[in-house]
């Protein structure tokens, strides 16, 4: 036998030895390791709900440290940051907390001091008979009865805002719900768009601009230049916020009907500039 057959010949008894010896894929640790995978804790869902809350307790003990200033002081530090800038404006953000089935918060103002023009409304109304006639003399653009929507779905009629008796609401639900109502269009008793007295309604808007929150709550809205005085951007500030409040039912507007609906948290008021930072506001 030569030299090479023999040490191959050993390599192959030794490597079978080991083999028999010691298998890898069935020690103790593999095995261990098997095991523990079907054991791997799935947390449930109140433990998760748990966990969030923790963590949203946290966030607002955070924020809760960042320090809030009144109104009248953020108004005059963003003053002093804009001083080489009087065409800036003052800018509101408000956060309201969305939750699950929650409208998106939506509504109408007139500012004591107008910042910018107010864009051009078109206003549908939902009627029929004598509520259409008043309807048309108190100016709507488009009136009509069922027969409007298909038009309304497939996009050929569009308006900024929608009016329905309450003889048609219940007729225009089914079909118009999921279509407007993502939108913050759909006519509702809680925002007084389902009403049987048209022309005041209609009266109400004149001179009125329309304010609406994105899908996450957040509303936008410039309350003044740099240079409107101290008390004309307060005027605004209050008079944009009573109308916030109303539309997330934090103050009963006296014109919506009752629905037992809680009212939509509003977690934040920031007042910014064009160039300055975003202040928190303590009086709100």
């Amino acid at each position: 036998m030569s030299l090479f057959s023999f040490s191959r010949q050993c390599c192959r008894t030794a490597f079978s030895s080991f083999s028999q010896i010691r298998n890898f894929t069935s020690t103790s640790v593999s095995l261990a390791r098997r095991n523990n995978v079907s054991k791997i804790r799935i947390p449930s869902k109140k433990a998760m709900a748990a966990k969030q809350k923790r963590r949203a307790a946290k966030a607002a003990l955070k924020m809760g440290k960042i320090e809030r200033l009144t109104l009248k002081d953020a108004i005059s530090v963003l003053r002093a940051v804009e001083v080489d800038s009087p065409k800036s404006m003052f800018e509101l953000y408000i956060k309201t907390e969305m939750g699950n089935g929650v409208a998106v918060p939506k509504g109408r103002f007139k500012l004591p001091k107008e910042v910018r023009a107010g864009s051009e409304e078109r206003i549908l109304v939902f009627a029929e008979g004598k509520l259409a006639d008043e309807a048309r003399k108190a100016g709507a653009h488009i009136v009509g009865g069922l027969e409007l929507i298909d038009g309304i779905v497939n996009n050929r009629i569009r308006a900024t805002t929608y009016l329905c008796t309450s003889p048609l609401i219940r007729a225009i639900t089914p079909r118009l719900g999921r279509f407007l109502g993502p939108q913050g269009l759909m006519p509702s008793q809680r925002r007084g768009t389902v009403t049987d007295d048209i022309p005041s309604y209609m009266n109400r808007l004149q001179g009125t601009s329309e304010w609406k929150a994105d899908k996450r709550g957040n509303i936008h809205m410039p309350l003044g230049k740099m240079n409107f005085n101290t008390e004309d951007v307060i005027k605004n500030f209050q008079h944009f916020m009573l109308s916030v409040k109303q539309a997330t039912g934090n103050i009963k507007d006296p014109r919506a009907k009752k629905d037992g609906k809680l009212p939509t948290i509003i977690s934040k008021v920031l007042l910014s500039s064009t160039q300055g930072p975003a202040i928190r506001i303590a009086d709100y």
